[in-house]
């Protein structure tokens, strides 16, 4: 069974790409506090990631942690970083001179506590700036220790089309995406707690939507994900014909793709993935930040039903 499943998907990464659409502003943005770290999140239509104000990892022995004045060393300390702007957010033009940065500021920090403090937030703004407005948020190798930063993209979806990649007419097609590219996640083992080492943060992306547009001219219609068995990821039996599958994720095409370019419907998809994060396992599990959709084109054969011996 699975054996023509891998076969299927050879043939579909040649054929499915990623549209070059106009990308979404963020969907959502979230601060949160987890141990010592402030981390401010986000997600949008490439990926998602955060921003974290942290500290060193202490497990509980020896003397107390240093504050971060003692860890300074009498140097000054930069609240403010400037990074390039995530993929997938839109700006109008910068002013002449000028190019946009976003801008993470760590505020209401105590220099007398080991991890800045219970008031320390992450604030960010994307604003443009000039050569000496850039100047303003150095940085330094020694402030390297009070922040860290990770992200992802999305993976290029891989459609899986059931029973063959080459549909037939009048019989359904069922629709699922590869639980390799309906799923990802992003984690970062600095963000230990002074007290608590388990709380470590983790984002997860999770494909919940798919619209398809089947290049027909009968329209989008939409599929939730997730309901496909653990043991079997296509949603597919392959002990039963096309007619009585669980899956209500399909579609019936009337004509062949003959008559269409290069002979294939183009189907047009509508990927929403939604992103949580997970700060600890007694921290009640994983919590939604928001939701962001993709965008991408197949293009996929329907073939006459053959006749018997034809």
């Amino acid at each position: 069974m699975h054996n023509r499943v891998g076969r299927a998907l050879l043939a579909l990464s040649a054929v499915l790409a990623l549209l070059v659409a106009v990308p979404a502003t963020t969907a959502s943005a979230e601060t949160i506090t987890t141990g010592n770290s402030v981390c401010s999140m986000y997600v949008n239509s490439v990926g998602f990631g955060s921003y974290c104000s942290s500290g060193q990892p202490y497990l509980g022995d020896g003397p107390p942690p240093p504050t971060w004045k003692t860890r300074l060393e009498g140097k000054p300390f930069v609240p403010c970083r400037n990074f390039e702007i995530p993929p997938g957010i839109r700006l109008p033009k910068a002013p002449d001179g000028k190019k946009w940065v976003l801008r993470v500021t760590i505020t209401d920090y105590n220099l007398d506590t080991y991890n800045g403090g219970d008031k320390a937030h992450l604030e960010r703004a994307y604003m443009p700036v000039d050569a000496a407005e850039e100047a303003q948020c150095p940085f330094p190798d020694y402030m390297k220790q009070f922040w860290y930063r990770f992200q992802t993209n999305y993976p290029d979806p891989a459609l899986q089309v059931m029973p063959t990649f080459t549909p037939r007419v009048n019989v359904p097609a069922y629709f699922t995406l590869t639980p390799q590219t309906a799923e990802v996640y992003e984690t970062d083992g600095t963000t230990s707690s002074y007290f608590s080492p388990g709380h470590n943060l983790t984002m997860r992306g999770m494909v919940v939507e798919l619209a398809i547009d089947p290049g027909d001219g009968t329209g989008e219609f939409t599929c939730l994900t997730g309901t496909t068995p653990l043991d079997d990821p296509t949603g597919y039996d392959q002990t039963k014909d096309p007619y009585h599958q669980l899956n209500p994720c399909f579609h019936k095409y009337a004509k062949s793709s003959a008559s269409q370019p290069d002979g294939m419907y183009t189907v047009k998809l509508t990927i929403t993935w939604e992103v949580s994060y997970w700060i600890g396992k007694d921290a009640g599990g994983w919590k939604p930040i928001g939701k962001a959709s993709v965008h991408a084109v197949q293009r996929l054969p329907v073939q006459e039903v053959e006749a018997i011996g034809g």
